[in-house]
C-alpha cells in the first residue's frame, strides 16, 4: 500500500525539527450538496528546520518520530 501525500501551509514552526502544517479538504455533503470546507493540523518532520510560517509544503507518511508526528516533509 503507497504511502498518504498532502499539501498544506505551514502555520508553526516553533519546536525544533518540527512544524505544524494546516491541509484544507473541500467535499460536497451527501445531502445538503453544498460544498464543505474542512481543516486539520498535522504535526511534521523537519529534520533541517528548513521550513518556516507562511511556506505551502507537500507531507508524507512515515514512521513515528514521537507521539504526534507521523508525517514527514518531502518538499515545498
Amino acid at each position: 500500500m503507497s504511502k498518504k501525500t498532502l499539501k498544506g501551509k505551514v502555520i508553526r514552526d516553533k519546536n525544533n525539527k518540527t512544524v505544524v502544517v494546516l491541509v484544507k479538504r473541500k467535499y460536497s455533503h451527501p445531502f445538503f450538496i453544498k460544498v464543505i470546507t474542512s481543516s486539520k493540523k498535522y504535526h511534521v518532520h523537519d529534520e533541517k528546520n528548513k521550513f518556516k510560517i507562511g511556506d505551502n509544503v507537500k507531507i508524507i507518511e512515515s514512521r513515528p518520530f514521537s507521539k504526534k508526528k507521523r508525517w514527514e516533509v518531502i518538499n515545498k
